[in-house]
């Protein structure tokens, strides 16, 4: 399996551009996760504050040869506290971005929930792959794939926004979005048919903004202009969406895992709808691929200040 290194160019380059936001970085223990924070500080997209174990950080670094030059370290003893702290420098403003190293996510996502010292906002927190694969013009967003497990049509609302702003930031000025199921009918007996007609005539009323929705699309005429033809659909969306709307986290993380394993995309993640961009990266994810989600999340960060000081 082979991965485009240059599959988010533009976005390095902008990242690049922007120069380095200080970045939080949850239990860098492993071999993914501190490469991945020493190559953002290289490439000069971020600032990471190491937050972990300092003893075990500095004996992997020198077990992987890495330079970790003058990072700072806060030295706590396992990853509960690693994570407690890394959010409590969001919280501060000491950082910008928040990073998850190697921790499960559920002990991670517990600390940046936490209603009394986390980071939420009003908005609900989801989660979108950006995907680039080569047959496809364009970038592909997906969502949400990892956090909301079974979302109903108020969480989808948020999911929907939250990709709608990473793609405004990202300079997709008005994205196409298409929601997912396994017909393109509304269909009584499947949720998620009425759910994506809720949810376009949403879009109708202002409820959701900035893009163009279309749904339910199954997903060969959601991304095929000859099959949406076939069936007689038409649509401003079908066969050239930016985001795909998926209906819940168990095919939404299928179809994320076949483009990356049988189409070798290549794949950036980022968390929405908390105060600042989370960079939620699989364990199994490599350092390529947490430093083109730390660009993603420059370029988020980035823009939120260019908006807030307007």
């Amino acid at each position: 399996m082979t991965h485009d290194d240059n599959a988010f160019a533009n976005i390095m380059a902008q990242a690049h551009r922007n120069g380095p936001i200080p970045m939080a970085v949850a239990h860098p223990c492993s071999r993914e996760a501190l490469q991945g924070a020493v190559e953002a500080a290289d490439n000069n997209i971020a600032t990471p504050i190491l937050v972990g174990p300092a003893g075990k950080i500095r004996k992997l670094a020198d077990e992987m040869e890495l330079e970790l030059g003058d990072l700072q370290i806060i030295d706590v003893p396992h990853s509960h506290a690693a994570a407690e702290k890394a959010v409590e420098l969001v919280r501060n403003s000491q950082a910008d971005i928040l990073m998850k190293g190697s921790l499960h996510t559920d002990e991670f996502m517990h600390e940046v929930l936490d209603r009394r010292t986390g980071i939420r906002t009003d908005r609900r927190i989801s989660h979108t792959f950006i995907m680039k694969v080569e047959s496809y013009p364009r970038y592909l967003f997906i969502t949400d794939a990892a956090i909301n497990i079974e979302p109903d049509l108020t969480t989808k609302l948020h999911i929907c926004q939250n990709a709608i702003d990473l793609a405004h930031a990202l300079g997709i000025s008005q994205p196409k979005v298409a929601i997912l199921s396994a017909v393109e009918t509304v269909t009584p007996e499947i949720r998620s048919t009425i759910d994506a007609a809720a949810l376009c005539k949403m879009a109708e009323r202002g409820q959701i903004t900035g893009a163009l929705l279309d749904g339910p699309l199954a997903f060969d005429n959601a991304i095929s202009h000859a099959a949406a033809d076939t069936k007689g659909i038409h649509s401003s969306v079908a066969g050239e969406p930016d985001i795909l709307l998926v209906p819940d986290l168990v095919s939404g993380n299928m179809l994320a895992k076949q483009l990356t394993y049988l189409a070798a995309a290549s794949s950036a993640g980022i968390v929405m709808g908390a105060r600042v961009p989370i960079v939620l990266t699989s364990r199994a994810d490599d350092a390529q691929g947490r430093l083109a989600s730390t660009a993603v999340a420059n370029v988020l960060a980035r823009h939120r200040r260019i908006r807030d000081h307007v």
